[in-house]
């Protein structure tokens, strides 16, 4: 039988990656090697060991079928005596230039025809070699070699074990094993399906308990798929290196309360999620295994040793950073105990959950250490990147969103990658996400040096230095008010630069500072301006629920010198139709949850959709803002009443009037 991470790898590429479709391979594991200087490998040499490792690891010669009879994913061993030139893939190829080399690396990257899961060729050796094929076949420093897997029966913990077998193969011509006492893969499969499962069934039942498996997180996606659209496998990737000093701070922090590094990262990850998804408090998120095997004797083997287990956290706004943290201790404690429980089996006990979408989020720690040289014989190989031609964000991405943290325990220093699926994401969306995490890295410390770590989770800010700048180099801030009584916004913005850190609105556990709130205005402030042409005086209807979004509607028409008319959700489309004439209105901000509720020939403009796409605009755009006159006295505000006679009534009030309330 199939192992269980195989079956769920084997499901998730039926499921949502269609080959003809994506036309990428998703889960193929290309590796790229050269040369040192004046080194040479032989090419017969390195053939041969290929030989003697796919005879001694089965992995790499085994299909996954899936039988309809008995809806049954198996394993099947190709044996090596029947033809053994087509076990495995080698080939040879020239290159002259650089254009050359960077078309045959995405090629090997990108096609997905160069291994095939059903047929057992689940492993690829390609040469490259520079300008012509040397006549005494060998390898020069500038050929380059490309060891491809298919992850079905490899993990990234398997690239040890091959290059410690390719060594010995190439330097001696043989690699000793007994197939009568070496543990292989497929036994390994048969092995955990039989595995007493019972405490750990009960575990993930009580976790998992009540939890919405099959809601995703509100993440600031720029697009949304269809439940049955098919993804293509394409992503974007950032990453950014934490630097010495940052480094140093939280592996000290980690250090000195007796935390693992992998449990600080994870708490910033929860904080981070909570913010960004506008205050979800319950977050389930996919935490990936890349090293299952909990076994001594499973170390030696090649194959698929991964497991993903669901991680949730349920948390209180209220918390302090120290009370997050050691609830994910917890719970990433508790977890980790029953990893060996599979993901598959953890879905069957929800048989209600067609889509688990909470598998589209997920995040990762991994620690490496570079210590081992790898060599072939007497030479040198040096790791390489089949990036060469591609764009530095682009990556393939089995998921939504996930993060990866990595610790380069040589260097002591920590580094973070944020892939996105560029079905969901703009670049620039993602690119502003991971400028907010890293942020959010450095409060840490710099709260952690300040003595502001015991501060609510919720007063986070993820407002950016850049965005902080604008805010306060908008032109029109300095004002100087000869009388008590003036403009709303005015007054907004100098309560801005009095408190800009304080509170300004709160609706459970969501909250904005002055600053943050400034920003947000602005934003939608200049969206009226330059694309909907508002003027002073013209009346802008506004139709969403109690919402952070319904302060920001209001400060932004003010500020742009509109009227600001409110239409309550609950009314029905007539009566909407009807107050939007009578007021001659010829645009209604709405948000997520009012998209639906007005005529389709009425112009409306989503809050929500502006605020997350949340473009960074030049200096010289806020100075549109700065040129909207506004004295007080214009009208600034209408509400109907209902009318003695049961018509709706407009009332219309002065900003001098508003200042009084």
């Amino acid at each position: 039988p199939a192992s269980f991470a195989q079956i769920q790898l084997w499901h998730n590429e039926s499921d949502h990656f269609t080959p003809h479709i994506s036309q990428v391979p998703i889960y193929n594991m290309p590796f790229l090697y050269s040369l040192c200087s004046h080194q040479a490998v032989s090419v017969k040499q390195l053939r041969h060991a290929l030989q003697l490792i796919v005879t001694k690891h089965e992995s790499l010669r085994t299909s996954l079928i899936f039988h309809t009879d008995n809806n049954r994913l198996m394993q099947q061993i190709i044996n090596c005596n029947e033809n053994q030139s087509t076990l495995f893939t080698f080939i040879e190829s020239t290159y002259e230039t650089e254009e050359q080399l960077n078309g045959i690396l995405y090629d090997e990257k990108h096609n997905p025809q160069l291994l095939d899961l059903i047929q057992g060729l689940v492993f690829r050796c390609h040469l490259l070699h520079y300008k012509q094929i040397s006549s005494d076949n060998l390898l020069s420093d500038k050929d380059i070699l490309i060891f491809n897997f298919h992850h079905a029966l490899f993990d990234f913990s398997s690239m040890n074990i091959f290059l410690h077998d390719l060594n010995q193969a190439y330097t001696t011509g043989q690699l000793l094993y007994d197939d009568n006492i070496s543990l292989r893969y497929l036994d390994y499969a048969v092995l955990e399906q039989q595995m007493s499962m019972t405490s750990a069934s009960m575990f993930w039942l009580d976790v998992l308990h009540g939890c919405k498996l099959d809601q995703p997180l509100s993440l600031p996606y720029d697009r949304y798929r269809l439940a049955n659209e098919h993804r293509t496998g394409r992503g974007i990737s950032i990453s950014f290196d934490l630097g010495q000093d940052l480094s140093h701070d939280l592996l000290i922090h980690a250090s000195s309360n007796n935390i693992s590094l992998e449990h600080v990262t994870f708490t910033l990850y929860f904080k981070f999620l909570f913010k960004i998804t506008n205050g979800q408090t319950d977050l389930c998120i996919a935490m990936n295994i890349n090293n299952n095997r909990y076994r001594d004797e499973l170390k030696s083997i090649i194959g698929l040793f991964e497991n993903v287990i669901p991680l949730r956290c349920q948390l209180d706004p209220h918390w302090s950073f120290h009370q997050l943290l050691k609830h994910v201790q917890e719970i990433t404690t508790n977890s980790m105990k029953y990893s060996y429980f599979s993901l598959q089996r953890i879905l069957n006990q929800h048989p209600n959950i067609s889509n688990p979408v909470f598998l589209d989020t997920s995040v990762e720690f991994l620690s490496y250490e570079n210590n081992n040289t790898v060599m072939i014989g007497d030479s040198q190989l040096v790791p390489g990147s089949l990036s060469l031609n591609e764009n530095e964000d682009e990556t393939l991405s089995a998921s939504d969103f996930s993060l990866s943290t990595h610790h380069d325990l040589n260097m002591n220093q920590l580094s973070c990658t944020i892939n996105a699926s560029s079905n969901l994401f703009n670049r620039q969306t993602v690119e502003k996400i991971s400028q907010r995490f890293h942020s959010i890295l450095n409060l840490l410390s710099t709260s952690i040096i300040d003595n502001q770590i015991s501060k609510p989770i919720y007063e986070l800010s993820l407002t950016l230095s850049n965005e902080q700048y604008v805010m306060q180099s908008m032109n029109n801030t300095q004002i100087s008010f000869p009388s008590t009584i003036t403009c709303i916004h005015h007054e907004f913005v100098y309560q801005v630069m009095k408190h800009p850190q304080k509170l300004a609105v709160e609706l459970d556990e969501q909250s904005l500072t002055y600053a943050e709130l400034l920003y947000y205005v602005q934003v939608l402030s200049l969206i009226l301006l330059n694309e909907y042409y508002v003027l002073p005086g013209d009346v802008i209807c506004q139709c969403v629920e109690r919402s952070l979004s319904m302060v920001i509607g209001i400060m932004a028409i003010e500020m742009v010198g509109g009227v600001y008319c409110p239409l309550s959700p609950r009314d029905p489309q007539r009566r909407l139709h009807a107050l939007t004439q009578q007021t001659q209105s010829r645009l209604v901000l709405v948000h997520h949850l009012t998209t639906t509720e007005l005529d389709h020939d009425i112009v409306a403009l989503d809050i929500d959709l502006i605020l997350n796409v949340n473009n960074m605009v030049s200096d010289t755009n806020y100075n549109c803002l700065s040129s909207v006159i506004v004295k007080g006295e214009e009208i600034a505000y209408i509400i109907f009443t209902s009318g003695s006679s049961g018509i709706p009534k407009a009332v219309r009030l002065k900003d001098s009037h508003i200042m009084y309330v």
